[in-house]
């Protein structure tokens, strides 16, 4: 990522703070990105690292920052509203529409999510990898829900030990064709892309692939239908659509592992990140974030509840 470097000398009679003196040096940086620059190692102080925002200036002294150029990374800001579910000084968790990428990529330049958070919370930036400012973990284009975002670099690392580490607990919502086997299971098959289509992961055999293990339970049963509630235990690319076709009973609407033909009027796939417990920077305990089912699949659920119901 392409940066400027601005140096200012400390005129006598100044006693501010770092954030403050460069926030009036530099009125197009906002003292967020500011602080965010300082925490990402990006200002020093007579060539000393500065670690505080609150760390005083000295008369004479010379202050080093380098700003990121806004386009040198070819990512672009844009003005899309974003459904905010929390944040604070580390992180952004929201709640994810379907129908939106997570972060620029091949054929997905504009239009993501990282596109709208750039707009919202410019010293993202300079947070994490370079095409993926803030991303932690990614939902499917066309799986809504949860999703969290690193706002500091240090919650960047944080995060992703956690995510690394199995130290979170995700749960999604999905309706499926059929009924599986049991009313409740584990699913434990290893995942590879598919040698055939390169766009499709596919379960592996004789051993190849990495593992990949999926818990889910039956919500509600339908005469054509399960609702179910699934558990990645690991994070495996588009696991979850691939177990459950695995199974047999493919996710409603996903035309990539499922029919072709979808069983059920629906633009998109019954796929929703409801929930999700992981600890935040610095924090011993767990916090739950939570998104409620959206409009269009909660009618679905609705219709089937008085046209399909049956006991399970």
């Amino acid at each position: 990522m392409m940066t400027q470097e601005h140096q200012f000398e400390v005129p006598a009679g100044e006693d501010l703070r770092v954030d403050k003196f460069l926030a009036e040096q530099l009125p197009e940086v906002s003292r967020s990105q500011i602080k965010n620059l300082i925490e990402t190692g990006n200002v020093t102080l007579d060539g000393i690292l500065v670690e505080k925002a609150g760390a005083k200036v000295r008369p004479g002294s010379l202050l080093r920052i380098d700003v990121p150029e806004d386009d040198a990374d070819g990512l672009v800001p844009e003005d899309i509203p974003l459904d905010v579910l929390y944040e604070d000084d580390q992180v952004i968790v929201i709640n994810k529409p379907s129908g939106m990428v997570v972060h620029p990529g091949a054929g997905n330049q504009s239009g993501t999510v990282v596109n709208a958070l750039l707009a919202y919370y410019p010293p993202v930036r300079s947070v994490g990898e370079p095409d993926r400012p803030g991303v932690v973990h990614r939902l499917d284009k066309e799986t809504s829900g949860v999703l969290i975002f690193a706002k500091t670099q240090k919650a960047y690392k944080w995060l992703v030990k956690e995510f690394m580490s199995r130290d979170t607990d995700k749960a999604y919502l999905a309706l499926v064709d059929g009924q599986p086997p049991t009313p409740t299971g584990r699913i434990e098959a290893p995942i590879i892309r598919d040698p055939n289509i390169r766009t499709r992961m596919a379960v592996g055999l004789r051993g190849q692939g990495k593992p990949a293990i999926t818990e889910y339970f039956t919500l509600e049963n339908f005469e054509n239908h399960t609702f179910l509630e699934a558990h990645p235990i690991t994070g495996r690319t588009h696991q979850i659509r691939v177990h459950l076709s695995y199974l047999g009973t493919p996710v409603v609407g996903d035309t990539l592992y499922g029919r072709r033909k979808p069983s059920l009027d629906l633009d998109r796939f019954f796929l929703h990140a409801r929930l999700l417990s992981v600890r935040l920077p610095g924090n011993r305990g767990e916090q739950t974030f939570e998104a409620p089912l959206p409009e269009e699949l909660q009618a679905v659920i609705d219709t089937l509840q008085s046209d399909e119901r049956k006991p399970i």
